[in-house]
C-alpha cells in the first residue's frame, strides 16, 4: 500500500493554526505560487528533496492524542494540488479528527468537492493582493487566474463552514490603499486577518533584509 501522501511536514500540536482549537499541522509539498515571502522556500521549490513522512507514522503520533489534538490542519505548499487529498482527508477524518484546509484559492473545484464530502470542517484562505492582474501576480510570483480566486471566494462563503480569508503584510509590497482594496474582495461578515512574515526563510532573498512589520502595522483599519 502507496502510503505517501505526500506529507513532507507534520507538527504534533499547535495553538495558532486553528484558532480556539489544539490541532496537529500536516505540510504537503509543491505549490503552484511563487510568493516571494512565502517561509516554505523548499516545500514550494523542492518538496522531492524533503523526506516524506508516511500517514501511518502520522496517524500513530495523533491516536493516543486524540481528545486532545482536536482538529488536523492540511496546510502546504498548496494542498489541493495534492490527487490524494481527498483519500488523506478521509483517513484523518475516519481517525475521528476534524479537518482544516488552508489554501491559496487556485482550485475552487477542488474546494468544492472536499466541501460536498464534508471532507473539511474549516477552512482559511489566503488572499495575496488586490483583485488585479499586476498586483496579484506580483505577490504570488507568477500570473493569477482571478477569475479562480473570485470562485473559490464565493464557494467558501457558500459553504457555511468556519472561514477565515489571510493576507500576508510586508511593508513595501502593500501598503493601506492596497490593503482596502484588497478588503473589497472579503465577503460581508467573513474574517479577514493580516498577518506578519517571517524574513528570514522566505523565497525572495531579497526579502531576507526586510524588516518584519510591527504591531501596529498589522492593526491597518
Amino acid at each position: 500500500m502507496n502510503t505517501d501522501f505526500g506529507i513532507r511536514g507534520f507538527l504534533e500540536t499547535s495553538f495558532l493554526d486553528w484558532p480556539g482549537r489544539l490541532a496537529a499541522v500536516l505540510f504537503l509539498g509543491g505549490c503552484n505560487f511563487r510568493c516571494p515571502f512565502c517561509h516554505n522556500a523548499e516545500l514550494v521549490l523542492e518538496p522531492h528533496r524533503v523526506p516524506a513522512i508516511p500517514l501511518p507514522a502520522v496517524l500513530g503520533r495523533l491516536l493516543p492524542l486524540r481528545g486532545w489534538v482536536d482538529g488536523v490542519v492540511v496546510s502546504g505548499g498548496e494542498p489541493t494540488l495534492s490527487p490524494r487529498l481527498p483519500e488523506l482527508l478521509g483517513r484523518i477524518r475516519a481517525a475521528g479528527f476534524d479537518v482544516k484546509i488552508d489554501t491559496n484559492g487556485s482550485h475552487p473545484d477542488v474546494l468544492a468537492k472536499l466541501i460536498g464530502r464534508s471532507l473539511v470542517q474549516a477552512i482559511d484562505m489566503d488572499l495575496k493582493a488586490p483583485l488585479e492582474p499586476a498586483a496579484y501576480a506580483a505577490l504570488a510570483g507568477v500570473p493569477v487566474r482571478l477569475e479562480l480566486i473570485r470562485a473559490s471566494i464565493d464557494v467558501i462563503r457558500l459553504s457555511g463552514l468556519p472561514h477565515r480569508f489571510r493576507t500576508t503584510y510586508v511593508p513595501g509590497l502593500l501598503d493601506r490603499a492596497a490593503v482596502g482594496r484588497l478588503r473589497a474582495a472579503v465577503p460581508a461578515g467573513s474574517p479577514h486577518v493580516l498577518q506578519g512574515f517571517n524574513p528570514r526563510r522566505v523565497l525572495d532573498p531579497a526579502l531576507r533584509a526586510h524588516p518584519a512589520p510591527l504591531p501596529e502595522e498589522l492593526a491597518i483599519a
